[in-house]
């Protein structure tokens, strides 16, 4: 997979990045889910805990090294993933480091994939010995991400349905 998935903030894009990784985690494989802030990595992880519950789920950021509730150091964190521990890896460019390696990386999620330059979201794809899926989500698509799904070098799945109880916006004239 190589699929970038567009949808208003609260439509959903991080529920289906959840299903996706819950695929992935049943088959005892890790998953990376790239985020541009630690505010908004914390969110995923706290999300993900309730959501995938009786799977390992993981923050790494510069601040946190946490698997479920536990906080753990991480250079152990970084030999866990190392040997392949199935989880959920949520984090910030803290994921991006050299001693960062994975071992059995199925899926990689990039949230809000256009505040990553183009070697940053390449990284985690290019890490391994096999080319893991990759799923980017944005609210906000830029020029060259649509050129990308032109060309055929990624497909796009929409969530047009508007979040639950938005309030109207009004066009300014």
């Amino acid at each position: 997979m190589n699929r970038l998935l567009e949808g208003d903030v609260g439509s959903g894009k991080t529920l289906v990045c959840f299903i996706a990784a819950l695929e992935a985690l049943k088959k005892d494989y890790q998953v990376a889910l790239l985020c541009p802030t630690e505010v908004l990595a914390k969110q995923h992880f706290e999300s993900a805990n309730k959501f995938l519950n009786g799977n390992k789920v993981v923050l790494l950021t510069n601040t946190y090294s946490k698997v479920n509730d536990s906080d753990v150091e991480k250079t152990k964190l970084q030999g866990l993933i190392k040997e392949g521990m199935p989880g959920l890896y949520i984090g910030t460019h803290a994921i991006l480091q050299e001693k960062v390696k994975f071992k059995k990386l199925a899926l990689v999620i990039i949230d809000e994939q256009h505040r990553f330059g183009v070697g940053q979201r390449s990284h985690l794809v290019r890490a391994g010995k096999k080319i893991p899926h990759l799923l980017s989500m944005s609210a906000t698509p830029i020029p060259r991400t649509l050129k990308l799904a032109i060309s055929g070098d990624l497909d796009i799945s929409e969530i047009k349905q508007k979040p639950a109880n938005r309030k109207p916006y009004r066009d300014w004239e």
